[in-house]
């Protein structure tokens, strides 16, 4: 479940289906993007199954509302990445997060679609915006730092809390 396509700069949200696990198992293939995030790549039945779950919206008690992106290079609609915005408490907290392949990145589709899911959420009245950051990746704090969020002294499973100051 998402909104539409957002227009991101050099690249477009385009809303996740099951079909773009075909696109995005080779987008997330390589073992280096998960330095930092942790775990390995997904196979294309993984991925089909998490996808599945995904385009659902919400998780099973309804307290969650997921709204999920591949993040597509708009010269060619070529997925480069995704972004995902975990919406809570009635829709005044959101925490995004943001993963581009490694052969996608320096190219600034994650700052730009970044920025652009902030700004889908503040026009939907999200109060709260979030996202856990490893303290070591410097190209994340870098999107997190681009997008309007700031770190906190706060860490969760050796990640560190960034937030988006309330805005008004």
């Amino acid at each position: 479940m998402s909104g539409g396509r957002i227009v991101a700069g050099p690249c477009d949200l385009v809303p996740l289906t099951v079909d773009d696990a075909a696109d995005m198992v080779d987008v997330l293939s390589d073992p280096a993007l998960y330095t930092f995030i942790g775990g390995a790549a997904p196979t294309l039945p993984q991925l089909r199954e998490r996808y599945t779950r995904q385009v659902a919206g919400r998780s099973l008690d309804g307290r969650q509302q997921w709204h999920n992106w591949i993040v597509r290079r708009r010269s060619d609609d070529h997925a480069v990445g995704y972004v995902q915005a975990t919406i809570t408490d009635e829709g005044r907290q959101a925490e995004i997060a943001w993963v581009v392949g490694t052969a996608f990145q320096g190219h600034g589709y994650a700052t730009a679609a970044a920025a652009a899911l902030v700004g889908w959420l503040d026009q939907r009245g999200v109060e709260t915006i979030t996202a856990h950051v490893h303290p070591d990746h410097r190209a994340s704090m870098a999107v997190a730092e681009r997008a309007g969020l700031r770190p906190t002294d706060q860490y969760e499973d050796g990640e560190r809390l960034w937030i988006r100051p309330v805005v008004g």
